[in-house]
């Protein structure tokens, strides 16, 4: 799914922390990208919630952030080129940037450049021995 705009720039400070942005996802019902924030730091709740609630490209999108090859393979498949290059950006790759910003998707590499920095901050707050790299399902 290609969200409107204003739902990734909300997305961009909610990860950065501004609950006014997550309340106005919320109100437009973007629960996902809420929980979004969270799994991509690896947290299982919001990871489980987007696999309950059918959300499979965004859980695919967090999985491939974490380097899991066959999440990245789903992404293309399923043609959510923005979510792939999204990933890639996030995992050091420069030119899915700028495929970003050539196709009119900045956003979503402002989104990346953001979840990035969370991640790097956070470290692994996320992760313990038992939940360490990709999520399974």
């Amino acid at each position: 799914m290609l969200y409107p705009k204003e739902a990734i720039q909300h997305l961009s400070n909610w990860v950065e922390g501004s609950t006014q942005s997550k309340n106005w996802l919320q109100a437009h019902n973007y629960e996902e990208l809420v929980q979004l924030k969270d799994a991509a730091s690896r947290h299982p709740a919001p990871f489980k919630y987007l696999i309950e609630n059918k959300f499979v490209i965004l859980a695919a999108f967090v999985n491939a952030v974490w380097d899991d090859k066959d999440a990245f393979k789903l992404l293309m498949d399923q043609k959510a080129f923005h979510w792939a290059a999204a990933a890639n950006y996030i995992n050091g790759d420069d030119k899915a940037a700028i495929f970003l910003k050539n196709n009119n998707l900045g956003h979503y590499a402002e989104l990346a450049f953001k979840i990035q920095a969370k991640i790097r901050k956070e470290g692994d707050e996320g992760t313990n021995f038992f939940n360490s790299g990709p999520f399974k399902v």
